[in-house]
């Protein structure tokens, strides 16, 4: 800290006019910031006049202020030996300790300078700074607005006041209180219009408090001149890729781009292009941003922002496994990086290492106390591998007059992060209005999943089914077994085997019919926007009958939030025996339908979602009739670990034929995360709970 010009002359040149060497030069040198050369010159001076208290003062504010303030506070103390109580030597003693940062020593000494010197200025400007530096805002103000009110006009103390009002406001930011964080911030207005820190922490406030409307008028506040210009747009851009508008925030940045390419060697031409390459990338314009990439790493060798973008292309495009190991290389080059560590944790979640993502998350707290988006993720991966209780409650009715109701338990249990165990229990009542014919059924299943390797998952369950049918009871076993592979980067492969009993209605349960289904998933996605997924399945039963079907759809996603995709479905059906009067089984049907699906957030806490499909069906050869089905629901989370879904669906596919097969069908589901932390958590991370607890 230096004391003002004025200050310093005054204690300064006193002696000018005895002095053997023209202070003047030295004055100069410790104003204008030549604080080593100061020093040599006063330590000159002093040879000639060694009991110039004045100049004793200056030497040691000029070699404390050249990086050795500690031996500045030795100093100083020797003086006050032999000048106590004098206030100059006592103030840049105090001063001397905000030099070097020990603002916790510097305080009892300030406020005791205060105590003694209640109306010199820079003690009590002195004592705000100190009380700034420790983060004790609230007396930081009372003290820099009574250093104010001495000197209404001093420049120095205003500067003070803003960096007060800056900090206080990046504190409560922290804690989420945003908007005494935004009334600090526009005081800094009153005594520095449009300031530029104050306008730049004004827009990182709104980028915190998801105000993204605000932050993009604030960075336009901030573009006064081609520098802050490029600032804010760059800065727009990213606003708008939060409010989900890439494609604005493609043009903003465009235009950044340009400003920049205007001036050789610009210093805001990494920055520019970071964020241009980010915006290609949003807007899914990946053979453009990498491209790109390879073009600026011939001028841009080894550096860590283009090894970061080609992270984030790898996040973006599915390809997890080179994502991860640009990470790697970021983390050599700067084990503290919060973009590698963090990076690294979202990619290795992608790729379906749970352990890897947890250590890098909690890596990125040991370096980053208490950052937001690593607490987020890592209670993000919480809820996903705690225990779980779902309630499913069904009413369905069809257009042969059936009626059902059902109520399913599923608890699901992860043990580690490689197994999760879980059971079902199912109870259904089913009755004929026209038959009379009733029947209920118990369904007990226990299931057991185990990740052989990453993205590759064996799910096994097996139960017994118990039905009542008037006077006749049953038993079978039931049993399903998959295996769920990501075989390459948006691509997903299921094989499954399942026995199950035709349970639809009341005459089926009567009639004990089993089912061996063999199946095949298989669903490929793309770069640009575009799926497909298939699906076939051959299915033996207990009344020789056999069943072939195959379904495949080929959609496109147009938006990402809200989530919408639309397509078109063809299903192929085929049954070996044909028994019309029991359950739909044509030697062939075919069906092909247009579809829509939307599903977003409706508020913080209630999302929804809506589907529907309607085209042409045709059994054997008869006539082609139209078909039609939706289905909406909403989702209110009433914690972060309680919910509730209400649902209908309609479907009328098939019904011009076969009884049952016009249904509608209503539901609730409860689900609740039964804990805070998976049960393999403490073994695990138990180290590391501090972490999250701070």
């Amino acid at each position: 800290m230096k004391l003002n010009s004025i200050a310093i002359l005054a204690f300064c040149c006193c002696w000018m006019a005895n002095a053997q060497m023209d202070i003047t030069k030295g004055f100069s040198l410790l104003d204008s910031g030549q604080f080593k050369e100061a020093s040599i010159f006063f330590e000159a001076y002093l040879k000639e006049d060694p009991l110039n208290k004045s100049a004793r003062i200056c030497y040691g504010r000029a070699f404390g202020l050249s990086g050795k303030p500690e031996e500045a506070i030795t100093y100083f103390e020797a003086m006050k030996a032999d000048y106590p109580n004098d206030y100059e030597i006592e103030s840049n003693w105090c001063e001397a300790f905000l030099w070097a940062r020990k603002f916790k020593e510097a305080k009892p000494h300030y406020q005791q300078l205060v105590k003694n010197n209640p109306d010199k200025f820079g003690a009590v400007l002195g004592l705000a700074n100190t009380l700034s530096n420790l983060q004790e805002y609230n007396a930081a103000l009372k003290w820099v607005n009574k250093a104010i009110a001495m000197e209404p006009e001093n420049e120095g103390a205003k500067v003070s006041r803003k960096y007060i009002y800056l900090g206080y406001a990046y504190k409560l930011s922290k804690i989420d209180q945003f908007k005494p964080a935004e009334n600090l911030l526009n005081k800094v207005f009153v005594d520095f219009p449009e300031d530029k820190q104050g306008l730049q922490n004004l827009a990182n406030l709104f980028l915190m408090s998801k105000e993204y409307d605000k932050q993009i008028a604030t960075y336009k506040r901030l573009a006064t001149t081609h520098a802050d210009s490029i600032t804010a747009l760059n800065g727009i851009s990213l606003a708008y890729h939060l409010k989900e508008d890439d494609k604005s925030a493609l043009n903003s940045v465009l235009k950044a781009k340009k400003k920049v390419d205007m001036v050789a060697n610009h210093p805001q031409t990494e920055d520019t292009y970071n964020r241009y390459i980010q915006a290609l990338i949003w807007n899914q314009k990946y053979v453009v941003a990498r491209k790109k990439i390879d073009s600026l790493e011939k001028h841009y060798p080894n550096s860590n922002w283009l090894t970061l973008l080609r992270s984030t292309l790898g996040m973006y495009t599915g390809d997890f496994k080179t994502s991860i190991t640009n990470y790697d290389v970021i983390l050599e080059r700067d084990s503290t990086s919060f973009d590698g560590n963090m990076g690294k944790a979202n990619a290795m979640f992608a790729n379906d290492n749970l352990v890897p993502a947890y250590e890098n998350a909690f890596n990125t707290l040991k370096i980053y106390e208490n950052q937001k988006d690593a607490v987020g993720f890592i209670e993000k991966l919480n809820l996903q591998n705690t225990p779980t209780a779902e309630e499913w409650l069904q009413y369905t009715f069809d257009n042969g007059n059936n009626i059902a109701y059902a109520a399913t338990t599923t608890v699901d249990i992860p043990i580690s992060p490689k197994f999760k165990t879980g059971f079902l229990y199912q109870y259904r009542n089913s009755e004929n209005e026209i038959t009379v014919n009733k029947a209920s059924s118990h369904t007990f299943t226990g299931t057991a999943s185990y990740k052989l390797v990453p993205r590759v998952n064996l799910i096994a369950s097996g139960g017994v089914y118990a039905a009542r049918f008037l006077d006749t009871t049953y038993i079978t076993p039931l049993l399903d077994v998959k295996l769920q592979t990501k075989p390459l980067k948006l691509n997903s492969l299921e094989l499954n085997y399942k026995r199950e009993v035709q349970a639809f209605n009341a005459e089926l349960i009567k009639r004990e019919i089993i089912m061996n289904h063999y199946g095949l998933t298989y669903n490929l996605g793309t770069n640009f926007n575009l799926g497909w997924y298939t699906q076939a399945m051959y299915t033996t039963q207990t009344d020789e009958n056999v069943r072939q079907l195959l379904f495949t759809s080929l959609y496109y996603n147009l938006f990402k939030k809200p989530a919408f995709k639309f397509g078109v479905n063809f299903q192929y059906l085929s049954f070996k025996n044909q028994v019309p009067t029991i359950y739909f089984s044509p030697s062939i049907y075919k069906n092909m339908e247009l579809f829509f699906d939307l599903r977003g957030d409706l508020s913080k806490k209630t999302k929804g979602y809506v589907s529907a499909a309607g085209g042409l069906q045709q059994v054997e050869q008869d006539d082609m009739t139209v078909i039609y089905r939706a289905e909406g629901g909403l989702t209110h989370a009433f914690t972060k670990r309680l919910s509730l879904t209400a649902y209908g669906k309609y479907s009328n596919i098939a019904s011009a034929i076969g009884a049952g097969f016009q249904f509608t069908e209503m539901g609730l589901r409860l689900k609740w995360n039964i804990t805070e932390k998976p049960l393999f958590f403490n073994q695990l991370f138990g180290k590391d709970m501090a972490l999250l607890e701070n």
